[in-house]
């Protein structure tokens, strides 16, 4: 199995990779150029732009894991360009050089309607609320109808070894005025790993899956584990179950998680 992918040098990618390799898996890598990758991973230079390179990166390749995506910014025609219009052209690619490989897409729990009176489910509603959640809803349209064989794995927050993601999210969360015991579903990276190799499997074609641990961690929770504080509060939560998923399907097809909850993870020194 040749798998490419794609964001090998965001949050996720560079724990990611490492791991196929580890598995046997023959990785190779969309970068631009100057970008360092792990070692045992081929290089493929290019971008989600240049339809000439993604045909180039994508021949051969028995699978595809699609993790690019841009989210931190306010340039809503970025956001839209990389996470909607740069999966339709990695897609046509795919279509069009490598027809028979596997479409492994990462999208968010972000997708989800924030005043929902349960964790989050597959069929539930989702929200155009802000242009990535919008885009990635888009993107998962077009690969569900590409004719692909396909799978969306909607992740949670992601953390540990080592990524400063729980210190680095507490500052934009005090500014959207979060709540100190809003409770958000996580996942480790191993455990990330662990779903997206279930999905080269096969296992989840045709499906979107959420992807998280046992436990969901809440605000004030994630500022002690990254050593910080939080401004506490005593006041009604008005979404408690924003943030959380429902995790069963991904239970039904066989991801079984091994970090069950961040504490877990603080206690095995593997923030």
């Amino acid at each position: 199995m040749t798998v490419l992918i794609t964001g090998a040098t965001g949050l996720v990618g560079p724990r990611l990779l490492p791991r196929l390799v580890a598995a046997g898996i023959s990785c190779r890598a969309l970068v631009r150029p100057g970008r360092v990758l792990p070692d045992g991973v081929e290089r493929a230079e290019g971008d989600l732009d240049d339809l000439a390179s993604l045909e180039q990166a994508a021949c051969g390749v028995s699978a595809v894991v699609h993790l690019a995506a841009l989210f931190r910014t306010r340039d809503e025609d970025a956001i839209w360009q990389v996470n909607h219009q740069g999966t339709k052209n990695l897609i046509a690619a795919v279509q069009k050089v490598a027809p028979a490989a596997r479409f492994v897409m990462a999208s968010t729990s972000n997708v989800y309607a924030a005043d929902l009176d349960h964790p989050a489910r597959e069929d539930d509603p989702t929200t155009t609320a802000n242009a990535y959640a919008a885009s990635k809803v888009a993107a998962e349209a077009e690969l569900r109808t590409s004719g692909l064989a396909w799978a969306v794995l909607r992740f949670p927050f992601i953390y540990g070894d080592g990524d400063g993601h729980l210190h680095d999210a507490l500052a934009p969360l005090a500014q959207m005025g979060a709540h100190p015991a809003q409770r958000f579903s996580v996942l480790h990276h191993e455990d990330l790993a662990t779903a997206v190799q279930l999905a080269l499997t096969g296992a989840l074609d045709g499906h979107v899956v959420n992807i998280c641990a046992d436990a969901p961690v809440s605000v004030f929770e994630m500022a002690k584990l990254a050593g910080t504080s939080f401004e506490p509060s005593s006041q009604p939560l008005a979404n408690p179950w924003q943030g959380q998923v429902d995790a069963s399907l991904a239970a039904q097809f066989g991801f079984v998680p091994r970090i069950l909850t961040a504490v877990q993870a603080g206690r095995e020194q593997r923030l």
